[in-house]
């Protein structure tokens, strides 16, 4: 079944959708929502117990909150990729749909690493720890095949030129980072315009890009934020102070925090 807006308009009680801020549609048999394309200004929306097996359409919803969507028919993680440019969703319940799995562990950090500004995540509270877990154990959500296009050069293969710029690289690690925080891409006049190489850049120098990356990223977060960073270092210089014989250095770290 197709949602339609005499149906929002009949269910929310407004006479156009722009006015819509909370919509319930519990138990509707949906699954057509294309008409959140032309809703952004909702900021709790209940979905639960429909037949919805895609999410693009909430992409745009820049307002939305919270978001119900129990028992569906979403088929993978990956479509969580929507949501990411959702900077104020904070509330989301996704239990009960195919993508979820058997395994609670690896879904929820799967969750949260894609979605690490959730407060709440199927009705349990979300804890600055398990935000830093998930950004070390779980897994990268992919965008769906089909979502973003490969912009071709003219002969129909990827530019080399561009596929060999360091400031292609400091662009996608950067833009890669503030997608798994929900964060929207920086455009490309952000960055400084190296001369290009002629060939392809070493592994050292693209672990230089990365840090640069990281400390792009680092004047855009909030005091929240940050802590969900420092939280996630510790952890991550864990694995290699644990293998080198000084747990002491974390701990010491970690108690003037």
């Amino acid at each position: 079944m197709k949602l339609t807006r005499k149906l929002v308009l009949a269910k929310a009680k407004a006479s156009d959708l722009e006015s819509v801020k909370k919509l319930n549609c519990w138990g509707c048999n949906l699954t057509d929502i294309s008409i959140f394309t032309q809703m952004p200004n909702i900021e709790v929306l209940t979905l639960s117990v429909n037949s919805i097996s895609t999410l693009s359409p909430l992409a745009g919803l820049l307002s939305l909150t919270e978001l119900y969507l129990r028992r569906n028919q979403i088929p993978s993680l990956s479509e969580l990729s929507h949501l990411r440019p959702l900077p104020r969703l904070r509330v989301l319940w996704l239990a009960e749909n195919p993508c979820c799995g058997t395994d609670s562990r690896r879904y929820r950090l799967t969750v949260l690493r894609c979605l690490p500004r959730l407060q709440k995540l199927d009705n349990q509270v979300v804890t600055e720890d398990e935000v830093a877990l998930a950004l070390v154990e779980g897994e990268e959500v992919r965008t769906p095949p089909g979502s973003i296009p490969i912009q071709l050069s003219n002969n129909g293969h990827p530019d080399a030129e561009t596929e060999n710029d360091p400031l292609n690289y400091n662009m996608e690690e950067t833009n890669k980072i503030r997608e798994k925080l929900g964060m929207k891409p920086l455009s490309r006049d952000k960055f400084s315009s190296p001369c290009s190489p002629s060939t392809r850049e070493k592994p050292t120098m693209r672990r230089t890009h990365t840090v640069d990356a990281v400390l792009l990223l680092l004047r855009d977060l909030d005091e929240e934020e940050l802590r969900i960073v420092h939280t996630a270092t510790l952890n991550r210089l864990q694995t290699y102070t644990l293998g080198s014989g000084e747990p002491q250095l974390l701990t010491a770290h970690t108690e003037t925090h």
